[in-house]
């Protein structure tokens, strides 16, 4: 099942397909080590959902609501 990383629930893991967006915030991403193939886990959320901190490639990364919709997600475990 395929869903946007805004949308994991905390303690969920995934992979990642794909990663959408223009521009600078797609290099954004892709500099901070969001690529296609890596695995990442939702650590915590914001009491209103923004920001998000999850674990990606050893290290902790905390990533806005608006940049979290760009990354497309594989659920672990479906």
């Amino acid at each position: 099942m395929e869903k946007t990383l805004d949308t994991f629930k905390v303690g969920e893991k995934g992979i990642i397909v794909a990663v959408n967006g223009e521009g600078v915030t797609r290099r954004r991403l892709f500099d901070m080590g969001v690529t296609p193939g890596a695995s990442v886990f939702l650590r915590k959320k914001a009491p209103l959902g923004d920001p998000i901190e999850v674990t990606i490639r050893n290290y902790e990364l905390t990533l806005r609501k608006s940049e979290a919709k760009n990354v497309v997600m594989k659920v672990e475990g479906e």
